[in-house]
């Protein structure tokens, strides 16, 4: 074993020690890595800022100032408003046209904004129709996850594949290539959370109660709170906003003192607030999400909301039928895939000021893009020193006088396991090089291993860590970790079995 294959692995050791114990934000993390394999000669300076301009990064940045533009212009609104039934509703017909409707809006935007938009109006709903929230804000997280799945755009995950993909000399995902196979997942697992979730989740207790009181409000701290690692004495929270801290939930517990808190990204904090609290910091990017139980909104004119649907539509539909030979040969020099048209879109909406341009950079989640860029860098350098091809290896031994859907299966599991342990595109861009690795060592098409990372980096249902949505929906819902193991271990289990059936059948090895 050679000496670079030795310092990588015991940097990945190390990488994911840090990203487990959260010890700091995972774009440091991995950005650190990166440094380290400079330092070492594993990467070239070249090599190591490959990812900062991989055309999937890129597009990430792009989707997130469209979702901000569909957030804003509020074209959802009218679609929410129709949706929640009036009364006498039960929980299961409730999951039946809710989560319906965001496995498909999720298909097209990025999860994390619809679910922060849609938490609002599902808890205001619950308490009108006297429904428990704790039986819908994770089914609420999964319909989002399912469908991601279900096109490139979905999910960053798929989007980073698809440019490692495309790095890798293969031809990349079509728009709806990933829908194959997505598509029957989505459907059969909102089966399962339609007819069995609801029994697997906790009723409501004194804490997912309180905000019936006047004026006390959610709010889920962002990336940009400035307090983030300070103590309540460093950090005066009334000061700055003029609210009183009631509770702090942190990975679904109330902690019972706050003499040692410090204040941490995605922590929930209850405040007692005056009325016009949500008005003044609720558009604060401060604050991942606000909610004091009523359908807040500022109206949007009624324009903005048609031409963000008609951009939305032009996105879609231009990448999808321009991604065929017929259509690409009439640009020409131009590549119309989803960049192209997600940079008109982006530009167009800023031109119309349906996002703010002046403060565009607020509403990009750079962690998340210097994560991809450096997973890439990390994905370059275990190809380069021969990690891969190692690890690879020691797979096919194991698997050895087998069919190549039992290492596919392996593949699937090991992805899946360190999604759940870290980030979604980390644990993509760590398995792309072994799945190259082993599709070239078993000379076979690497395509039905390249769509398995995409469904099982996605597919984090057995814990909050890996998805931000679960993150999200974990302190805001009260939850503890063994509900998501208790809902979502059968929801994983499904999506890996419904995999292995399909995935050979659209693309065969």
């Amino acid at each position: 074993m050679s000496s670079s294959i030795i310092i990588v692995i015991v940097t990945l050791v190390l990488m994911v020690f840090m990203l487990v114990k959260d010890l700091f934000r995972p774009g440091v993390i991995l950005f650190s890595v990166v440094v380290l394999f400079l330092a070492t000669g594993i990467l070239t300076a070249e090599q190591a800022l490959a990812g900062f301009s991989n055309r999937g990064m890129i597009t990430v940045a792009l989707l997130f100032l469209v979702s901000e533009g569909i957030r804003r212009s509020e074209c959802l609104t009218p679609i929410m408003r129709r949706l929640f039934p009036k009364k006498g509703c039960s929980i299961q017909k409730g999951y039946s046209t809710i989560l319906t409707t965001v496995a498909s809006i999720s298909a097209f935007l990025n999860n994390t904004p619809i679910v922060v938009i849609f938490i609002p109006h599902i808890k205001a709903w619950c308490r009108r129709v006297g429904l428990p929230i704790k039986k819908f804000l994770i089914p609420l997280s999964y319909a989002a996850i399912l469908g991601g799945m279900c096109t490139l755009i979905g999910t960053s995950t798929n989007l980073v594949v698809h440019g490692l993909m495309i790095d890798a000399g293969l031809s990349g995902f079509s728009m709806f290539e990933l829908g194959k196979v997505g598509v029957i997942i989505t459907v059969v697992g909102l089966l399962y959370i339609i007819f069995f979730g609801a029994k697997r989740l906790p009723d409501d207790n004194a804490v997912g109660r309180q905000n019936d009181r006047k004026h006390i409000v959610e709010v889920v701290l962002a990336a940009r709170f400035p307090g983030t690692g300070c103590t309540m004495e460093q950090f005066d929270f009334y000061k700055h906003y003029g609210a009183n801290i009631v509770a702090i939930r942190r990975d679904g517990e109330e902690l019972d003192s706050f003499d040692e808190y410090r204040y941490k990204e995605n922590d929930t904090l209850i405040l007692s607030t005056e009325s016009n609290f949500v008005d003044t910091w609720g558009d604060s990017r401060v604050f991942l999400i606000i909610t004091n139980g009523t359908e807040h909104s500022h109206p949007s004119p009624r324009w903005k909301q048609i031409v963000s649907l008609l951009l939305l539509l032009i996105m879609v539909v231009g990448s999808t039928v321009c991604d065929t030979p017929a259509v690409k040969s009439l640009f020409g020099d131009i590549e119309p895939d989803m960049l192209f048209w997600a940079a008109i879109v982006t530009t167009i909406m800023a031109l119309c000021n349906i996002f703010p341009a002046k403060s565009y950079t607020k509403f990009i989640s750079w962690d998340i893009l210097i994560t991809i860029a450096s997973a890439l860098a990390i994905s370059r350098a275990m190809t380069l020193s021969g990690v891969a091809d190692w690890i690879a290896s020691g797979l096919l031994s194991v698997c050895s006088q087998t069919s190549p859907l039992v290492v596919l299966a392996a593949l699937y599991i090991t992805t899946n396991i360190i999604t759940e342990l870290i980030t979604n595109n980390a644990a993509a861009a760590f398995a792309f090089p072994i799945a190259l690795s082993l599709s070239s060592q078993l000379g076979i098409s690497p395509m039905p291993f390249c769509v398995a990372i995409c469904i099982a980096a996605s597919a984090s249902f057995c814990s909050p860590i890996g998805y931000q949505t679960n993150m999200i929906v974990q302190g805001l819902g009260g939850y503890r970790f063994s509900d998501f193991i208790r809902i979502g271990l059968p929801l994983s289990i499904i999506t890996f079995i419904v995999s292995m059936i399909f995935i050979p059948i659209f693309w065969s090895f």
